[in-house]
């Protein structure tokens, strides 16, 4: 069989647990189709590192999935969307990869983003590597020139999700302590992306915290309705996604921890693979 007759699984990469987020909705919108997710726990987060060890992180989280059979691998991280995937699309994915794909969550929040603001003055919430790259600014200049972006690293929110303390005293403290930092840059913005697919599971401590009228955006759906559009406009590609309503799940650190953590998103333990990326 050629390889590009063979089928696989759609790929989910993450720096760690917060990818789940976006796969969640991505089964929701395609159910019927088979997924592995990679989640590099063990050397989570990624957004205080340099360029350097996230792009070398994430390429080799990427080429595990790709020689699982993945004809398609998803970065469900800013961090690496930011700051990895440009040199794999462009360097990486030739020779023995060069039928796949690799796709980030940037660009399709960013489209998202440019039209929900009314006051055209929007806040993000992201890792310092995601603030620090100035992607998403980047990207809004191209689509929506006139809208401002003012940005907010929040450096402990990841390892508030990646240690269960979501409900404790001191996400409450480090979640009030970013939010009023944004909204004291600019008072007038009315709309949030949170950049960081572990951000959503702080939904309820951000609920308490933004006003009401501030409209808060969840990455998830946008990216599983970028990824259906992306199907339906590349055949070629969704041909080689096989579908059995599969899922695998892998991990860099201790398996029953990860499992454990995913009961917050699916209300059941998963059973995860130990991988190791080094």
């Amino acid at each position: 069989m050629k390889m590009q007759d063979r089928k696989g699984p759609i790929g989910i990469f993450d720096s760690g647990f917060g990818g789940l987020t976006v796969y969640r909705e991505i089964r929701r919108r395609l159910p019927g189709y088979d997924y592995c997710y990679l989640g590099d726990n063990a050397r989570s987060p990624y957004g205080t590192r340099s360029f350097d060890i996230i792009y070398r992180y994430t390429l080799q989280g990427v080429k595990a999935l790709l020689d699982a059979g993945c004809p398609l691998v998803i970065l469900a991280c800013n961090t690496a969307s930011a700051k990895a995937l440009r040199n794999i699309q462009q360097r990486d994915l030739r020779g023995k990869y060069a039928d796949r794909r690799v796709l980030g969550v940037i660009r399709p929040s960013v489209e998202k983003l440019g039209t929900l603001s009314s006051s055209g003055k929007a806040g993000l919430f992201g890792t310092p590597g995601t603030v620090r790259s100035d992607s998403y600014r980047i990207e809004l200049k191209k689509l929506y020139p006139e809208l401002e972006l003012f940005q907010e690293a929040c450096p402990m929110w990841v390892p508030l999700v990646e240690n269960n303390e979501i409900h404790t005293p001191a996400a409450s403290y480090f979640v009030r302590r970013h939010v009023d930092a944004l909204f004291a840059q600019e008072p007038g913005i009315d709309t949030v992306i949170l950049a960081c697919t572990h951000y959503p599971l702080l939904m309820p401590v951000l609920r308490e915290c933004v006003a009401e009228r501030v409209k808060i955006i969840d990455q998830g759906p946008l990216v599983a309705e970028s990824l259906a559009d992306y199907l339906r406009r590349h055949p070629e590609t969704e041909a080689r996604c096989s579908k059995n309503g599969n899922e695998r799940f892998l991990t860099t650190a201790f398996p029953p921890d990860f499992g454990s953590l995913t009961e917050m998103l699916f209300e059941k333990t998963i059973h995860a693979e130990h991988i190791d990326l080094n």
